[in-house]
């Protein structure tokens, strides 16, 4: 049987729900539920409109609302195409395919209702066309319903995640495959008319708000958790339209956007769109005006930075990445923040996600500047002289290649007086005893590198160490002679 189409709610929007940046879960997108998915609590917004009778005590789009019931339970009508109908009448034929468009269908028996299927398949893509040709303005009662349409469509329980039917908390994201929604072929065509309404010029932003409203985006915002990417390219697609086009919408959505990070790091630490979240920021950092704004400088502190603490970080690393080098491209003298907020999440003991630090470690370095690279140099070198010694190969390479860096080996040589003496003793270790052949030989260039610097300096550093590592075994050779005492007077006793 077919699912019945939800009737419309009605509630006046208070002042405080326009202004009310928080965010929370709602009950109509976004959730995962293993039971049967139900429509009938999605509820856009709806804007009174002027024209009604002073009399009637209703609102316009409740009216407008009365002559666009849907069609009777269990029945789809296989409408005419826009084409065969009068200019005047298209109006009329759009709205009663949007109603068509209201049913739901089950698709996990693929031979259940093949030809209802088949006319709501063929009757989105006419709707696409029709708002994408521009062929004629869209009524603001039939670009409410649209968007009721929208919502009763793509606004539902999530299937449980892959990690919840299986049990397994740690799947390597390359060997899992990709969930894809067997209802994709119309929730495709869905997407693709909302995201035409959108960006469509015939759009007017201050009659589509009403129905895009800040209920809507977040809803929208809880389909990022789909395990199906091709969801998530659309979805990232739509709310990064969104933000262009509403501007009254942006600061509300970059809020949004910061809370579901703060689930993901504080708590959960799953979630399957935090890669195109980020990508959608990586755009909007890039179009942020100076001198920047202090509550871009608290999202990188608060949001992005910690970001790199989850253990799933190499999923979204590379976006990542790039939204933490734009904050630095932007504003020089964020590098310091960031080089000492990368320093505060360096990982312990997984060697993969050091390799992943130190890339971007590099990239950040590009884009410092003397000033800012004198201010967090020792913390940073002492980091790097443990990434030297490690027992780790990749991790060893990868700090030894921040040298075929020309930016970087120039802030290195001009503080070189600070730089050397911490990471000498990184060197000669691993020249003396480090396991891998590449490691070793690129060691030997960067002490030769450092030679040909400062020939004074690296002979007093030579110094320095060779005194160290004398004091060492002469402290090894005391120990060891207290021991023998103790163990003789055990013995004589």
């Amino acid at each position: 049987m077919f699912n019945k189409i939800m009737k419309r709610g009605h509630r006046k929007v208070s002042k405080s729900d326009g202004a009310d940046y928080g965010y929370a879960p709602t009950s109509g997108g976004g959730g995962r539920s293993s039971g049967s998915v139900s429509t009938s609590n999605v509820v856009v917004n709806h804007a009174s409109r002027g024209g009604a009778p002073a009399h009637s005590g209703q609102p316009a789009s409740t009216i407008a609302a009365a002559s666009a019931l849907p069609p009777p339970s269990g029945t789809i009508e296989n409408l005419p195409l826009f084409r065969d109908v009068p200019v005047t009448e298209r109006q009329n034929l759009f709205l009663r395919k949007l109603q068509n468009c209201c049913f739901q269908f089950d698709f996990s028996d693929t031979l259940k209702m093949v030809r209802e299927k088949e006319i709501k398949r063929q009757t989105l893509a006419e709707l696409v066309d029709y708002v994408q040709s521009g062929s004629g303005k869209i009524t603001e009662n039939n670009q409410e319903e649209m968007v009721r349409m929208i919502s009763v469509n793509i606004f539902r329980c999530l299937p449980p995640a892959s990690h919840e039917n299986t049990g397994s908390e740690n799947v390597e994201a390359d060997e899992e495959e990709p969930y894809l929604d067997p209802s994709w072929p119309h929730l495709q065509l869905v997407y693709e008319l909302l995201l035409r309404y959108v960006v469509s010029s015939d759009t007017d932003t201050k009659i589509a708000k009403r129905y895009i409203d800040h209920s809507f985006v977040l809803k929208l915002l809880d389909l990022f958790d789909s395990e199906d990417p091709r969801e998530r390219e659309y979805l990232k697609t739509i709310l990064h339209r969104i933000y262009g086009k509403f501007m009254v919408h942006r600061p509300f959505i970059r809020k949004a956007i910061n809370n579901i990070f703060y689930l993901f790091i504080y708590e959960t630490e799953r979630h399957s769109g935090i890669g195109e979240l980020l990508e959608i920021l990586g755009s909007i950092i890039n179009g942020f005006a100076l001198p920047m704004k202090e509550e871009h400088k608290l999202f990188l502190v608060r949001a992005l930075i910690p970001l790199h603490k989850p253990k799933p970080i190499a999923l979204y690393h590379q976006q990542l990445s790039y939204c933490i080098v734009q904050f630095a491209e932007k504003d020089y003298k964020l590098a310091d923040t960031v080089i000492r907020g990368l320093l505060k999440y360096w990982p312990v003991t997984n060697c993969q996600k050091e390799v992943i630090f130190l890339g971007e470690l590099e990239e950040v370095l590009e884009a410092t500047q003397a000033a800012e690279f004198q201010r967090c140099m020792v913390p940073l070198f002492r980091q790097i002289a443990h990434c030297l010694n490690s027992s780790h190969f990749q991790v060893a390479e990868r700090a030894l290649f921040l040298w075929n860096n020309e930016h970087i080996v120039s802030l290195i040589a001009q503080n070189r007086n600070v730089i050397l003496p911490i990471i000498f003793g990184a060197l000669e270790k691993n020249i003396q005893s480090h396991w891998n052949q590449a490691v070793h030989g690129l060691t030997v260039n960067v002490r030769k590198m450092f030679l040909e610097m400062d020939v004074e300096l690296f002979e007093e550093c030579q110094r320095q160490f060779a005194e160290k590592e004398a004091r060492a075994r002469e402290l090894e050779e005391q120990r060891e002679l207290t021991w023998q005492k103790l163990a003789a007077a055990a013995q004589g006793g």
